[in-house]
């Protein structure tokens, strides 16, 4: 049994992301009176899927010594797009951080996060479950 499985390192990858979100948006509350201060976003949605796709397939043979390894994708290189939001309202402060949207924003985030820990806790209760029925 493979117990670093494409499912778990998702699921790993995507808690840890769902964090960021989490200190990100909580960043933004923080300084929703910070004239100037532009609210901040994370997308890693995108990068977790394009690392589903390509994480069986981005060996690269390098055979030859003039190859070079470019790097993978995968895993290993997840980032996610840390970026201002650009479609923030700009108060006349030059602030754009919308409060009810953050709220709403960390609220969604949370259902998600909560949602991906049950996600874990069964796929590791499956894996508990084969390893006590195989003795």
């Amino acid at each position: 049994m493979d117990v670093n499985d494409k499912t778990l390192k998702a699921l790993a990858s995507s808690l840890n992301f769902r964090q960021m979100r989490q200190e990100i948006i909580t960043s933004n509350i923080a300084n929703a009176e910070t004239p100037g201060y532009k609210s901040k976003r994370v997308d890693f949605e995108a990068a977790l899927a394009r690392a589903l796709d390509v994480d069986d397939q981005q060996q690269l043979n390098t055979e030859d010594s003039r190859h070079f390894d470019v790097g993978n994708g995968g895993f290993d290189n997840l980032q996610p797009e840390i970026y201002e939001d650009p479609n923030g309202v700009v108060s006349d402060d030059g602030n754009t951080v919308d409060r009810d949207a953050e709220l709403a924003r960390m609220a969604e985030n949370k259902i998600l996060y909560d949602a991906t820990v049950q996600l874990i806790n069964k796929k590791l209760g499956l894996m508990k479950y084969a390893v006590g029925s195989s003795n």
